[in-house]
């Protein structure tokens, strides 16, 4: 029998686990008072709380569904958070409990890198032990049907924008920011963003499309650019006037998403005079959820 450890960055399940979370996430140090304050207000601003939890629940059980059709008892899937309960080591030593011997782990983000996917897969490895062979699934954004899900999504919210001005439109591809520290070490996450992209833009028949990334860190890093914002404004300043924001590094709703998008940069849109719609969310799309069937089972 085989396991499948399906992995995520993981969310805060209520407004009074924010700081816990965030001290997590700063490995132990526990935010100031002033970015607990603009982390809270965020999550106010999407309704207080994330809804990453339950979207990623339901792209489990929709995923364990998908392989309990296609092969009946041969597959345990569970799931681990890098930051909150259940976190991926607890789901690990709970397949193992199951007496697996062998385990796929996926991480639910269509890029790889060192500083992301990588260490999600090293807490995976180490919790596992020798005992288990372990198949790491890496970037799986060129798995079969994930481009024409993204087409379909970019087409669907150029749809929304008037004809007269439909063929003008700019389509900007984002995903999560890194540091540009990844770069020294060879790390091919730019050149992923870029080459999804591209498959994508030429499935949706896009004669032209922009790249961005959004949801950089507050720290003291250079981290990868031209942030978004700064996308839209120069977008903006050339005279163009619709904006597709298509997330494509992000596969539910959370608060990159919802905040950083569907907030922050719409916020920036209203000043520069941008008409901006965002593509939806992949979620637990039935069609989503056959591409991870598919990884898992190919891997």
């Amino acid at each position: 029998m085989t396991g499948v450890l399906v992995m995520a960055y993981g969310t805060p399940t209520s407004r009074e686990d924010v700081e816990a979370y965030y001290t997590r996430i700063r490995h132990g140090r526990p935010p100031s008072d002033e970015l607990l304050a603009d982390l809270v207000r965020r999550y106010d601003a999407i309704g207080g709380t994330s809804p990453l939890a339950q979207r990623t629940a339901d792209q489990v059980n929709a995923l364990r569904d998908s392989l309990a059709a296609t092969n009946p008892g041969q597959y345990q899937v569970v799931f681990g958070s890098k930051y909150e309960p259940p976190l991926l080591e607890d789901a690990a030593r709970e397949l193992l409990a199951r007496g697996v011997t062998r385990v796929v782990g996926l991480v639910l983000a269509p890029h790889s890198s060192s500083m992301s996917t990588d260490q999600y897969m090293a807490r995976a490895r180490e919790a596992l032990g020798e005992g288990v062979e372990f198949v790491a699934v890496g970037a799986w954004w060129d798995a079969e049907g994930f481009a024409d899900l993204i087409a379909r999504r970019v087409t669907g919210a150029l749809a929304t924008i008037p004809p007269g001005r439909r063929a003008h439109a700019e389509v900007v591809f984002s995903a999560h920011s890194l540091p540009e520290s990844i770069l020294a070490s060879g790390d091919t996450y730019p050149e992923q963003l870029a080459d999804s992209a591209e498959r994508a833009a030429q499935l949706a028949g896009l004669d032209h499309f922009s790249l961005a990334w959004q949801s950089a860190g507050r720290t003291g890093d250079v981290w990868l650019g031209p942030d978004i914002l700064v996308v839209l404004r120069e977008l903006a300043a050339r005279g163009v006037r619709d904006v597709v924001s298509c997330p494509i590094g992000f596969v539910a709703d959370h608060l990159e998403v919802l905040y950083d998008i569907d907030v922050d940069a719409q916020r920036v849109a209203h000043e520069v005079g941008l008409n901006l719609v965002r593509t939806t969310s992949l979620n637990d799309d039935p069609d989503f959820i056959a591409v991870l069937s598919r990884v898992v089972r190919d891997a």
